[in-house]
C-alpha cells in the first residue's frame, strides 16, 4: 500500500515590490526631532561643538583627496565603488548632523562617525549608475547648487584686510569683515527664542531642516553619491503647519511655463510698476503710521486703513513674483485678490493686543532681519531661474516653490509690520506640508435605554 502525503495548500503569491519612485531624491532628511531643548546645552552649544568641528577638518582634508580618487573611477566605471560611496555616505551624514546641532535644528550631541539614527538625519541610497558626461563636467554643472548651498550653510568667518592710508603717513588700516550662511545669521535669533522657552519654534526647525536637506544633496552630488541634481523644493521634509492659525494664505495658481520673451526684459518690463510702487508706498507709510496710532486706540485697524494696506501688500506680491520669475503673467496696478497665479488671501481685521501694537516697532527686528534673508534669497533663486527659464521655457518647480515660500513670508511680514495683524510671521514652509490627518471619529457609545 502506498501513502500518498495530502495535498499541500496552495501559498499565496506575494505581490512584487511597488517600482522605485522616480521624483524620489537618492538623498534625503528625516526629522524625528521634539523641539525640546535643554538651555544650557543650547547656551554653549559652539564651546560643546569645538571636537566635532575639528574633527570635520581633518576628515574635510580627507575627503579631499579621496574625492580626486572617487571622480576618476566614476569616470571610468560609470558608478562610485561602494567603498568609497559608504565613506562619502558617512562624511556628508556627519556633516548634516553637525549642521543640525549646531543651527539648533535637534537636541543630541551627535557621534563622530556619521551613523543614522540621529533626529535630523540623513538617508543616502546605495550606489547607482552616473552618467559620465556628467561626472566629467561635475564642478561646472554644479556651480548654481553649491553656490545656493554655501548662501545658506557657509560657516561663519571672520576676515581682516589691511590697506595703506592714501595721506602719505604709511599707516595701515585694518578692515573686519564678518561672513556666514543665512541661516548660521538666522539661527541667533533661534538660539535666543530656545533659551528663552526651552524649545525650538517649528518654523525655524523646518527652516533649518531644509537647509541640511538642500546641502546634503549638495555635497552628494559634489561627492558623486549621486548625479541627480539638488532640489530646492522646500515640499521636503515635510514641515510642521503652525500652530496658531495664519491671518494670510498664499494662493498658488501657477503653470511653471515662462515667455522666453517676456523674461529676457523682465527688468525692463518692471519699471512701471516700480515707479507705481513708489508712489504707493509713499502713501502706504502715512497710512502706516495712522493705524498705528488708531489700532493703539480702538483695538484694531480701521476697515478702510485694512482694505487700503492689504491691497498694497497683495500688490506687493503680485509684483514681486513677477519680476523674480515667481510668475508669468504681467500683473495689474490695483492688488486685487484673484488677478494674479501667485496670490494672496488676507484675511478680515481683528482685535490686536495694544501692548504688541505699542512697541511693533521693536518686536518686529527679527522679522525684518529674516525678511532681508528671504529676499537675498529670492533674488539667488530668480539669478539661476532666470537663465532656466531662457533656456527651458518653463520656472523648475523647486525655484518656482523657494520663491513663493519667501514672498509669503514677506508678505506676512508686511502684515505685520503694517499693524494689520499681531500673528507673527512663521518662517517655516508649512504651505508646501502634507495636509494633516483627520481626527478619528469618535466611537459610537452605548445605546440609550428606553423605559
Amino acid at each position: 500500500m502506498v501513502f500518498e502525503p495530502p495535498p499541500s495548500e496552495p501559498q499565496p503569491i506575494e505581490p512584487p515590490p511597488p517600482p522605485p519612485d522616480p521624483n524620489r531624491h537618492p538623498i534625503r532628511v528625516v526629522v524625528t526631532d521634539d523641539l525640546r531643548r535643554w538651555r544650557l546645552t543650547v547656551f554653549f552649544r559652539w564651546l560643546l561643538a569645538i571636537p566635532l568641528l575639528i574633527w570635520l577638518f581633518i576628515w574635510s582634508i580627507g575627503a579631499f583627496f579621496v574625492a580626486i580618487v572617487n571622480w576618476f573611477v566614476t569616470l571610468i566605471m560609470g558608478r562610485s565603488p561602494i567603498s568609497l560611496h559608504e565613506f562619502f555616505a558617512a562624511y556628508v551624514r556627519f556633516a548634516s548632523h553637525l549642521y543640525g546641532y549646531l543651527l539648533l535644528a535637534a537636541e543630541p550631541y551627535p557621534g563622530f562617525t556619521g551613523k543614522p539614527g540621529y533626529p535630523v538625519d540623513v538617508e543616502i541610497d546605495p550606489p547607482g549608475p552616473q552618467h559620465r558626461l556628467k561626472t566629467l563636467f561635475r564642478l561646472l554643472l554644479g556651480l548654481p547648487a553649491f553656490a545656493i548651498a554655501g548662501f545658506l550653510l557657509r560657516f561663519p568667518t571672520v576676515t581682516v584686510f589691511y590697506s595703506n592710508s592714501t595721506d602719505g603717513t604709511g599707516e595701515e588700516t585694518r578692515y573686519v569683515y564678518f561672513t556666514a550662511g543665512a541661516l548660521f545669521l538666522v539661527g541667533f535669533f533661534a538660539w535666543v527664542a530656545c533659551l528663552v522657552k526651552g524649545r525650538m519654534p517649528s518654523g525655524f526647525r523646518d527652516l533649518m531642516a531644509y537647509g541640511i536637506r538642500y546641502g546634503a544633496q549638495a555635497s552628494g552630488y559634489l561627492f558623486l553619491l549621486t548625479d541627480r541634481y539638488p532640489n530646492t523644493d522646500p515640499a521636503e521634509p515635510p514641515a510642521v503647519g503652525p500652530e496658531k492659525p495664519r491671518f494670510l494664505r498664499l494662493e498658488l495658481d501657477d503653470d511653471l511655463r515662462r515667455s522666453r520673451l517676456t523674461v529676457f526684459f523682465r527688468l525692463l518690463l518692471f519699471l512701471p510698476h516700480y515707479v507705481w510702487l513708489v508712489v504707493w508706498g509713499i502713501v502706504a507709510f502715512l497710512a502706516i503710521i495712522l493705524n498705528w496710532f488708531a489700532t493703539l486706540i480702538l483695538g484694531q485697524a480701521p476697515s478702510f486703513l485694512h482694505r487700503f494696506l492689504s491691497a498694497y501688500v497683495r500688490y506687493r506680491t503680485h509684483v514681486f513674483a513677477y519680476v523674480g520669475l515667481i510668475g508669468n503673467p504681467f500683473p495689474g496696478f490695483t492688488g486685487a485678490r484673484g488677478t494674479y497665479p501667485v496670490d494672496l488671501a488676507i484675511g478680515e481685521r481683528e482685535r490686536q493686543h495694544r501692548l504688541k501694537t505699542l512697541f511693533r516697532l521693536f518686536l518686529a527686528i527679527p522679522a525684518a532681519y529674516i525678511y532681508f534673508v528671504f529676499f537675498l534669497f529670492l533674488l539667488t533663486v530668480s539669478f539661476y531661474g532666470w537663465f532656466a527659464a531662457l533656456v527651458l521655457g518653463r520656472m523648475p518647480r523647486g525655484f518656482r516653490n523657494v520663491g513663493a515660500w519667501t514672498l509669503r513670508y514677506g508678505a506676512e511680514a508686511d502684515a505685520y509690520f503694517f499693524i494689520l495683524t499681531d500673528v507673527y510671521p512663521y518662517t517655516g514652509p508649512w504651505e508646501f506640508a502634507p495636509p494633516a490627518p483627520a481626527p478619528p471619529e469618535p466611537e459610537p457609545g452605548p445605546a440609550p435605554a428606553f423605559a
